[in-house]
């Protein structure tokens, strides 16, 4: 009870400071999706090739022989807030193909306890209801083949952003994403580019409820944030290997280059950019069993003492397909080396070909 009180007075802080335009927006959109990237420290930008591409990179949409279905569930904070994926890409023709997917991360049974007690000064619990606070992330993806440039294939994202704050706030917002890939001499390339004309968040605020909340914590009586947030464009850069040996062993190196244009604590920071680094592997035996490893999120940590400390975030995953349906596992933050709280992720994938 004490933990959902405790998010009831943070979602207070964060309604009552917002800002016209924030640094962070949206970021459970960069979470990122599907246990074997996950477990390769989200280094897929260049060799993607599933239904899960119209998250990593659209263009990958044109790997998928035929269509495919994919899930995934993760929980986060001790379980309090839960994170959900599915989504479902086809073919077209031999160059092109489409994908839509669906993000939910949320919070819920929260309660609210701004009626807790009455004019008179009484404690009633049964006045204390609950509600939910929930973010939403709707994607098309499309993805296209052209005939100028052999081995190059490229895709875009359209995003619908809803996000829900029980009965006190609510946002709709909308983007773009795009994608290149390219293979040569069995390298691939790859470049992603997250919400390249700016997405935007426009927020409605019930002035009642906000009234309720405001006025039920004392000193918090801001006034109502701007109603617009603006999420600023990502760029991701991505090489990638594939070794085979004797036919049945295969090594994946995958590398990319996370972007941000503008400074963080990213190991790499200047004032134009910042840069996160992130290395993955993937060893392969029959393309029936997996067995992965990464490592990024590499951060400059302030320490109590003053001083900077590079943190790092270790993953590590497990994987086993057959006949068209891959089940994946990864653990994030492996030894907890980083800010980041571990997880246990859990994905399936379905060709769905296989009932035909």
């Amino acid at each position: 009870m004490k933990k959902k009180i405790v998010i009831l007075l943070l979602f207070v802080c964060l309604i009552t400071h917002a800002q016209t335009v924030r640094k962070y927006s949206n970021e459970f959109m960069n979470i990122g999706v599907d246990a074997a990237a996950l477990g390769m420290s989200n280094a897929v930008t260049s060799f993607t090739g599933d239904v899960n591409s119209g998250y990593w990179n659209p263009a990958g949409l044109l790997k998928i022989e035929d269509s495919q279905a994919s899930l995934m569930h993760a929980s986060y904070f001790a379980n309090i807030a839960q994170y959900d994926y599915a989504a479902y890409a086809k073919k077209i023709d031999d160059r092109s193909a489409w994908g839509i997917s669906l993000i939910r991360f949320g919070v819920d049974d929260i309660l609210n306890t701004t009626q807790l007690i009455d004019n008179e000064g009484n404690i009633d619990y049964n006045r204390i209801s609950l509600f939910s606070t929930a973010d939403y992330g709707l994607t098309f993806s499309y993805a296209r083949r052209p005939t100028f440039i052999e081995g190059l294939q490229y895709g875009v994202n359209a995003k619908i952003i809803r996000r829900v704050i029980g009965e006190f706030a609510s946002s709709w917002g909308f983007g773009f994403d795009f994608g290149l890939q390219y293979e040569s001499n069995d390298w691939y390339y790859g470049v992603m580019l997250r919400d390249i004309t700016t997405t935007y968040n426009i927020w409605a605020i019930d002035e009642d409820k906000y009234n309720e909340i405001k006025d039920a914590v004392a000193g918090q009586n801001q006034e109502a944030p701007e109603s617009t947030e603006i999420t600023f464009p990502k760029a991701q850069l991505g090489i990638s290997k594939k070794f085979d040996f004797h036919y049945d062993y295969t090594l994946l190196t995958a590398v990319n280059l996370n972007m941000q244009f503008t400074k963080t604590n990213d190991v790499f920071a200047s004032d134009a950019v910042s840069i996160d680094p992130a290395l993955g592997l993937e060893f392969g035996y029959t393309d029936l069993v997996f067995l992965r490893a990464g490592v990024g999120n590499f951060q400059n940590v302030e320490q109590i003492d003053g001083s900077r400390k590079v943190n790092f975030q270790p993953n590590i995953g497990l994987g086993f397909k057959y006949k068209g349906i891959q089940v994946d596992y990864a653990l994030t933050d492996l030894g907890d080396q980083s800010a980041a709280l571990y997880s246990n992720i859990f994905s399936v994938k379905v060709d769905l070909s296989i009932f035909r």
